[in-house]
């Protein structure tokens, strides 16, 4: 990782034996430590690839947390604008931890835990934007956790537990609980936070009952939650063993190659059809194909049916999205829509009448812009914005505060999906932050986002006024200057799609 004539060394103490990781900057002079790879529970592979994570086994002498573990993301696939690599090996359930005050068990840190995004089938922990350096700075230990991925994470399988990625979550977190104090954490004070798919992780940790006493708040970005059903689960499972030659069961795809189920899962995900927006409309209609299976066992129900019979009502929580979070998708199609109006192509993806009247009425701004501009914003709402809405509703009067990321990328127009993570990481120098924020992206809605979230970690409000006390009420980061930073319905145009 680096010269060892220059490495200054850090060690703590977890469960299963002692760590050793590395200092970046100077030790009690605002430098950290990073923690890398350190194991929350064995390999799943062979009798334990599609089993329940099981905890490591103990190790003599020190252990080496100097370079990431591996990761469940074989190879990026670059279905999201953030880096995030791919780190070959077994050993794919593990955690990195990044520390102002490791082996100091009297610091008591509040502590944030990330779980990242990728549609449940991508992602890395690894990612330079995940990084704890900016809230080490400000006094919170920061944890970086992973999950098994797409089938082998959330797929069903006749014979195995389910929903194997969600047990990942919460296994990650009982090691948090176990261990964090040794790294300068309180254990009593975690916040759990994620971008898309860990936005839709941290609701479905929030709405999910066995899992309360493993954090205390919340905050979740474009969060996009699964809820997939059980029917659903079973019919892609069953394709998924048809492309494969084998019986859909736990020996079946365990015979499977983990590289050839990756290869198939894509093709399983929707029946086949011979209209080009099928999948889009299956998608927009019934949501991701893997992620979070509703089991009835550990997922009792669909995440804001469970928040709103007041599961996790008592822990604070921040969510929301930015403007235009897939609209760019659309973007190379502009020119052949501009003669298709927005009220035709939206019928085409099986858009009630009623509810097209309404939701245009809602987006003349977006409408004034092309049609592939209010189709982008059509997606991006009943994917991501309408969610905020659902979920803040849902909630009632438990603490809940909403916010929108406003800020248009210069190099990619939109106030895009990803964007607002560097600037929620205060990571704006990170590598590969220039080609989606510009070479000079505004500091200030950095120091304000990234500062409402350490307000949020350390127990406090995050600095505008709550939802669940005047509904609607909305802070806007990055908006226009002469804008209010606070408004008072700030989701208005989505309320047709709730």
């Amino acid at each position: 990782m680096t010269d060892t004539t220059t490495t200054r060394y850090a060690e703590a103490d977890t469960a299963t034996g002692r760590v050793r990781g590395a200092w970046r900057g100077v030790p009690g002079a605002g430098g950290s430590a990073a923690f890398l790879g350190i194991p929350f529970a064995q390999p799943p592979v062979g009798d334990l690839r599609f089993a329940a994570p099981v905890p490591p086994q103990p190790w003599r002498g020190v252990r080496d947390a100097l370079e990431f573990g591996a990761t469940a993301q074989r190879g990026d696939t670059g279905i999201t604008l953030i880096p995030e690599p791919s780190v070959p090996g077994e050993s794919t359930l593990n955690v990195n931890v990044f520390t102002p005050s490791p082996g100091d068990t009297g610091a008591a840190l509040p502590v944030l835990v990330w779980i990242h995004g990728g549609g449940y089938i991508s992602g890395s922990p690894a990612s330079p934007w995940y990084d704890g350096k900016a809230f080490n700075r400000d006094g919170v230990v920061t944890v970086t956790i992973s999950y098994r991925l797409g089938f082998d994470g959330f797929g069903h399988i006749d014979g195995a537990p389910s929903n194997r990625g969600v047990r990942d979550w919460v296994r990650a977190l009982e090691w948090v609980r176990d261990n964090i104090a040794n790294f300068g954490g309180d254990p009593g004070r975690v916040t759990i936070a994620g971008q898309s798919a860990g936005g839709g992780a941290v609701l479905r940790l929030l709405a999910l009952p066995s899992a309360q006493h493993l954090f205390h708040s919340v905050w979740a970005l474009s969060a996009a939650p699964a809820d997939v059903s059980a029917e659903r689960a079973e019919a892609a499972a069953a394709r998924l063993a048809g492309l494969a030659g084998v019986a859909a069961t736990r020996d079946g795809f365990s015979s499977v190659p983990e590289t050839t189920l990756h290869e198939l899962q894509s093709k399983a995900s929707q029946p086949p059809s011979k209209d080009r927006l099928a999948g889009v409309r299956a998608m927009l209609q019934d949501g991701l194909s893997w992620g979070p299976m509703v089991d009835g066992d550990l997922v009792p129900q669909p995440t804001v049916a469970a928040l709103r019979a007041g599961v996790g009502a008592d822990k604070p929580l921040v969510l929301g999205s930015t403007d235009d979070e897939f609209t760019m998708v659309l973007d190379s199609a502009a020119r052949a829509l501009r003669l298709v109006p927005a009220g035709l192509a939206l019928a085409r993806l099986g858009v009630p009448a009623a509810r097209r009247r309404a939701y245009l009425a809602d987006n003349a701004a977006q409408r004034r812009k092309g049609t592939a501009a209010t189709l982008g914003r059509f997606v991006t709402d009943s994917v991501f914005r309408s969610t905020v809405v659902k979920v803040a509703d849902a909630r009632g009067t438990a603490p809940t505060w909403v916010y929108r990321f406003s800020w248009p990328s210069p190099t990619k127009r939109w106030a895009l999906h990803c964007l607002d993570v560097p600037f929620w990481f205060d990571c704006l120098d990170a590598a590969g932050v220039a080609a989606i924020a510009g070479d000079a992206p505004p500091r200030r809605i950095a120091a304000a986002l990234h500062g409402a979230a350490v307000a949020l970690v350390r127990g406090d409000d995050p600095g505008w006024p709550a939802w669940s006390v005047t509904p609607g009420t909305t802070r806007v980061f990055g908006g226009e200057a002469s804008a209010p930073d606070v408004i008072a319905d700030g989701y208005r145009s989505v309320r047709a799609l709730v």
